[in-house]
């Protein structure tokens, strides 16, 4: 399916957004929320209305942790210079505008791949049981729209980016041409990915 990247055993692979553990076969894990969109009305995301977006699961409360602290690059580094092109030449490709790196969503997707890597659990439920729309709001952002996808076990921009561009749900929030702004997080150990998108009110 990621005919793409470089593949190595001992990953795992998710569906929806429910990991399930494999043993031996080459892969990794992925997770989308579809984007959820504000009514005009509407000031609450709690009462929004989305598309496809799939059941979320808590965190079981005996998820183990790592050893040591997790580390998180920072929004300025390379890395997430790399995801923002990559995620602008997909883009371009598709006739849409480019986005534009936005501290609070990237506060908010460091942040949720801080606590993905501090509990080895790829989710887009926080460990506190916080959703995308609770942590980004949380992060200062006033959103109309947004979206968020999630990814475990990629070492590089690039490969992650190739899972994500191979997988339909991905495809579409890294393509939604509604969205306007990105935030970039990734944290070890195991690197955990998270790609907020938004568009502002």
């Amino acid at each position: 399916m990621r005919k793409h990247r470089r593949k190595r055993p001992g990953r795992r692979i998710a569906v929806g957004i429910l990991a399930v553990g494999t043993v031996g076969i080459p892969s990794v894990a992925m997770a989308c929320f579809d984007p959820h969109e504000k009514p005009a009305a509407e000031t609450s995301w709690r009462h929004t209305a989305h598309r496809g977006a799939p059941k979320a699961h808590t965190v079981p409360a005996s998820a183990p942790k790592p050893a040591a602290p997790a580390t998180s690059t920072p929004a300025t580094t390379p890395v997430a210079a790399r995801v923002l092109a990559l995620v602008n030449g997909e883009r371009d490709k598709a006739g849409c505008s480019p986005l534009t790196l936005n501290s609070e969503l990237t506060k908010a997707a460091r942040a949720h791949s801080e606590d993905m890597a501090a509990h080895r659990n790829m989710s887009h439920t926080g460990s506190d049981g916080s959703t995308p729309g609770d942590r980004i709001t949380d992060a200062g952002y006033e959103w109309r729209a947004y979206g968020e996808n999630v990814a475990h076990g990629y070492d590089t921009p690039e490969s992650v980016m190739a899972g994500w561009m191979d997988s339909p749900g991905h495809r579409r929030n890294i393509l939604d041409c509604s969205f306007k702004e990105i935030g970039v997080g990734l944290a070890s150990p195991g690197d955990y990915w998270t790609q907020d998108f938004g568009t502002a009110r």
